[in-house]
């Protein structure tokens, strides 16, 4: 991953404008979002050193679901998630990591009227923001996905720009390009952040003055910023989800009603949701997944693909997501010299690529994302976490 000519190194050099040079820049957090955002302002020309705790993706990102879609109502969202569906394409390949295109299904069951409702709102709010996404019934979708169980469907949505990849495969292949253009990976390294000026403490004390801090590290990022002074209104959340065994080639699904999403997965499905509504602690929270979420989400999932019905489990476990009070992310500056990427509701990973790129050019001098601002909030608003695919509107 070093050479110059691979792949992944070659990706955007078009954009490359030396816009960073002279910039010194600490990254704090190898997932998803931390290593495209480094490897982004590797490529502007800054002196990035990318740190992490633990190792590449070893945190939320290992433990995402890897779904990727542009289907939302929200002009900006589409607009992110278009822009890294696309990236997730050019960045991918037999030399990098695979993204396999897959559509997306989204569903209410007859009697959810409101989840229906909403579901028709959306696919209407997506055509106008020129997203492909077609309305279907249940026979319509019986169909084009023979898998699926249909016959209580009372609408569907597909969307065609879609599919999926391996978070940790996706993240150690943008870490790596970093370094191939310049940057430095300091793993195992728990850093301190401080302001005023701009730095992080390593833990033998030496002190790195940089020009800017970006704190990309996911559940953790509210207590490190903490310590620096810096309030966040994010709360992170404790979500499940398993692997099971069976052959599904498509499509990936959440099925609204039923409270669950699925995707092909190399060991068989993926399946996933057991959100929990409440404030989780990143450093004690249990990372394997109940017994009761196990057995009562494969249920769940046998009604909608019966060919699953019989399917062992291969693993299971449990991850942390972070909540908003508006349920939109935090990027952006928070204090001079101070960024911030978190908050995503369980969608990080999916918009990694667009906003990784959009951070680096913000912290270069460009212009951020303003509805994300994450001094919208004063840090200490009392909110509830609600599940990030939940079809409630913010």
């Amino acid at each position: 991953m070093n050479d110059a000519d691979d792949p992944a190194l070659a990706v955007g050099a078009d954009a490359f404008t030396d816009q960073g040079a002279g910039l010194e820049v600490a990254v704090v957090g190898a997932g998803a979002i931390g290593a495209t955002t480094a490897y982004d302002l590797a490529r502007e020309g800054a002196a990035v050193t990318l740190y992490d705790s633990g190792r590449v993706a070893s945190g939320a990102t290992g433990r995402a679901a890897g779904i990727c879609y542009d289907a939302f109502a929200d002009g900006l969202d589409a607009e992110l998630a278009g822009e890294a569906i696309e990236r997730f394409r050019t960045l991918s390949g037999d030399d990098t990591f695979p993204f396999v295109e897959c559509p997306y299904v989204w569903l209410a069951r007859e009697g959810d009227i409101d989840r229906a409702d909403a579901i028709r709102d959306q696919i209407q709010r997506m055509q106008d923001n020129g997203v492909i996404a077609l309305e279907m019934d249940g026979d319509a979708l019986a169909d084009r996905f023979p898998a699926l169980r249909t016959d209580d469907v009372a609408v569907a949505g597909i969307a065609g720009a879609a599919g999926y990849a391996d978070p940790a495969a996706y993240t150690a292949c943008l870490a790596a390009a970093a370094t191939g253009a310049g940057a430095t990976l300091e793993t195992d390294t728990p850093v301190d952040v401080r302001t005023d000026p701009a730095r992080v403490i390593r833990p033998d004390g030496t002190v790195h003055e940089v020009d800017a801090v970006v704190v990309t590290a996911g559940a953790r990022t509210k207590a490190l910023l903490a310590d620096a002074g810096i309030s966040l209104a994010v709360k992170p959340y404790r979500v499940q989800a398993l692997i099971a065994d069976g052959d599904l080639a498509e499509p990936m699904c959440y099925d609204a009603t039923g409270g669950f999403y699925l995707r092909p997965h190399a060991n068989g499905v993926l399946v996933g949701d057991g959100t929990e509504n409440r404030e989780a602690d990143p450093d004690s929270y249990d990372r394997n997944a109940g017994s009761t979420f196990t057995a009562d989400i494969r249920d769940r999932v046998a009604h909608r693909v019966p060919g699953l019905a019989d399917g062992g489990l291969e693993r299971a476990w449990a991850g942390l997501c972070t909540a908003t009070p508006d349920r939109d992310p935090l990027v952006g500056a928070v204090r001079d010299g101070v960024y911030v990427a978190t908050g995503f509701q369980g969608h990080g990973f999916m918009r990694a690529p667009a906003v990784g790129q959009r951070l680096a050019r913000e912290i270069c001098g460009g212009s951020g994302i303003d509805a994300f601002d994450p001094t919208r909030f004063d840090g200490d608003e009392a909110f509830d976490v609600v599940d990030g695919m939940s079809l409630n509107p913010n």
